[in-house]
């Protein structure tokens, strides 16, 4: 019997889940870059599957994360996602995240989010060694802050070019690595 390989393993079901059927599959559009963005945002200093277990929470706290109507949160929400036990309850991450609506909004105007992301797509042969920031996410990071991003520091703006497929950080005997590739070479819908 062929066991499965993952890029890491977890006792965890949800965890595995989301290692075979989310992470690295390409994300393209804004909406699902600023929620991943925001969530990697507030993974900083804490495991991703803390992050996992509480994504419908913060999906419900942070209206479907949708960046205008998050952008038009403020203090009296802060405050209220504040005593909100189902998320983080970061005021730096909670501002931060309504913070990057409002620049998701304002890049509108100039160069969408999403294909600002994704003009830091990175191919080529399958990693052998993991890294926390690559030159791309230094650049890319520095992009985001200039245009008002916070909490979007290289390491987490690695993670996220990771989660979304920007990179195929897959390890070459991952079981989902080719399946990813293919859906990076089909390119927007």
């Amino acid at each position: 019997m062929n066991a499965v390989v993952r890029c890491w393993e977890s006792a965890d079901a949800a965890y595995n889940a989301y290692h075979d059927e989310e992470w690295g599959r390409p994300v393209r559009d804004e909406h699902g870059l600023y929620e991943r963005l925001c969530l990697e945002g507030f993974q900083s200093g804490l495991s991703w599957l803390t992050i996992l277990r509480k994504r419908e929470n913060f999906r419900a706290a942070f209206a479907g994360f949708d960046a205008e109507v998050v952008a038009e949160f403020d203090e009296p929400e802060v405050e209220r996602l504040l005593g909100d036990a189902g998320i983080v309850r970061h005021r730096g991450k909670i501002e931060a995240a309504i913070a990057n609506a409002r620049a998701t909004l304002e890049l509108r105007e100039l160069t969408p989010l999403h294909e600002i992301v994704w003009e830091y797509r990175r191919d080529g042969p399958p990693t052998t060694e993991w890294v926390a920031q690559t030159p791309e996410s230094v650049e890319l990071s520095k992009r985001l802050r200039k245009a008002g991003f916070r909490f979007v520091g290289p390491t987490t703006v690695y993670s996220t070019m990771q989660a979304c497929g920007v990179v195929n950080d897959h390890r070459a005997d991952c079981w989902v690595r080719d399946a990813v590739e293919r859906e990076r070479e089909r390119g927007p819908a």
